[in-house]
């Protein structure tokens, strides 16, 4: 009896997770929220389209990630933290063009990439930013670096990621002006730094960097094997799983961290099929970047209540932009980063289960979870 009352509790549980991968959860404001991140790549894509130059779209992209920052924050704290994500972001990017330029190896790569989730990290965790975590400035780092050499000058690359950040930054100025909401931009104003309050202790902040520096470098040694991108790409999805709000450990379920993992997994998988019947008819690069520039609404649209419904639009906005700046086979690159994805995904599960009681998290505002 009791065997069998142990196996059906286990069965409720198993059924209880399934159910939880498909909560899509309470709307929140989402459609303002996803209407202005998209506002913020729509204005700088559409002038890069018909500019003629649809291959430099990716830097505007990385630009207009800045919008993701401050979802559930005042006006103020809104503007604040995306002006801090647009510094790493904006860091990343130039580092990355540079590297790309003196045609660095794989292995000098994994070096720059390790160096920079570590300090970028504690930055994130200082300033309090949401979404959590350094993952953007990984990826946008790593995707510069993997892209041709001399494709573009580290000037007019930070030129557009900085000029569509500085857009989207204006855009929530513009925003909390017309909402009428002067008390708390006044705020802003009477800020002394760009700190904020900081959620974690000296200790956590360390130690979670440590977790990013650990899964970046077993994600770059697995991806050293198969090539540069193969690493990139890996090293990439070896950091999602660490943004989960279980991932800095104490005595806290792992749960949280598996599921993120799955949803990327799952996510990652769709995106990449839509992503294969998008490049098969091979059209031409203005229709690629105007899917591009649509996928960023539904993205954000969803990201906070089902991870992994927004990774199946964040997937092929990130492919079919890496296929504009560089053009490759598309079954080969469906293949690849499917591999490089489960391989990232696995470490940075590992990591996160490993090192979870190296470190107890304090509670903390709502998570936002990032495309990662």
């Amino acid at each position: 009896m009791r065997t069998q009352q142990r196996a059906e509790g286990q069965l409720r549980a198993i059924r209880r997770r399934v159910r939880q991968l498909a909560d899509l959860g309470p709307a929140a404001s989402d459609h303002a929220h996803a209407a202005r991140v998209a506002i913020g790549l729509v204005v700088p894509g559409l002038a890069i389209v018909l500019a003629g130059r649809p291959d430099l779209l990716i830097y505007a992209v990385f630009g207009s990630f800045v919008g993701m920052y401050g979802r559930t924050e005042s006006p103020a704290g809104r503007i604040r933290h995306q002006g801090q994500a647009a510094l790493i972001l904006g860091l990343a990017a130039g580092i990355g063009v540079e590297l790309s330029n003196h045609h660095v190896g794989a292995l000098t790569l994994v070096v720059a990439e390790m160096l920079f989730a570590g300090i970028s990290s504690v930055a994130a965790d200082t300033w309090g930013l949401k979404p959590e975590g350094p993952f953007f400035g990984i990826f946008a780092l790593g995707a510069m670096a993997t892209l041709p050499s001399g494709h573009v000058s580290p000037t007019i690359a930070v030129a557009i990621g900085g000029s569509t950040a500085l857009f989207c930054v204006t855009l929530s100025v513009v925003i909390a002006l017309r909402t009428g909401d002067l008390r708390s931009f006044a705020g802003l104003r009477r800020t002394s730094s760009l700190r904020a309050i900081r959620p974690y202790t000296t200790a956590e902040t360390l130690t979670h960097a440590v977790r990013y520096v650990m899964a970046i470098s077993l994600a770059g040694a697995g991806g050293l094997a198969l090539g540069i991108d193969h690493a990139n790409w890996a090293m990439a999805a070896s950091a999602v799983p660490l943004a989960a709000p279980d991932a800095r450990g104490g005595d806290r379920s792992i749960h949280g961290v598996v599921q993120r993992g799955v949803h990327r997994v799952l996510g990652t998988f769709g995106g990449l099929a839509i992503t294969g019947a998008l490049l098969a008819p091979h059209p031409g690069p203005t229709f690629l970047a105007v899917v591009v520039i649509v996928l960023l609404f539904p993205t954000e649209l969803f990201m906070i209540h089902h991870y992994g419904l927004a990774l199946g639009f964040f997937t092929p906005l990130i492919m079919l932009m890496t296929e504009l700046a560089e053009p490759t086979d598309a079954l080969t690159l469906v293949r690849d980063r499917a591999i490089d994805t489960f391989i990232g995904v696995v470490i940075g599960i590992g990591v996160a289960v490993i090192s979870r009681r190296w470190g107890r998290r304090r509670t903390t505002p709502a998570e936002v979870p990032s495309p990662g």
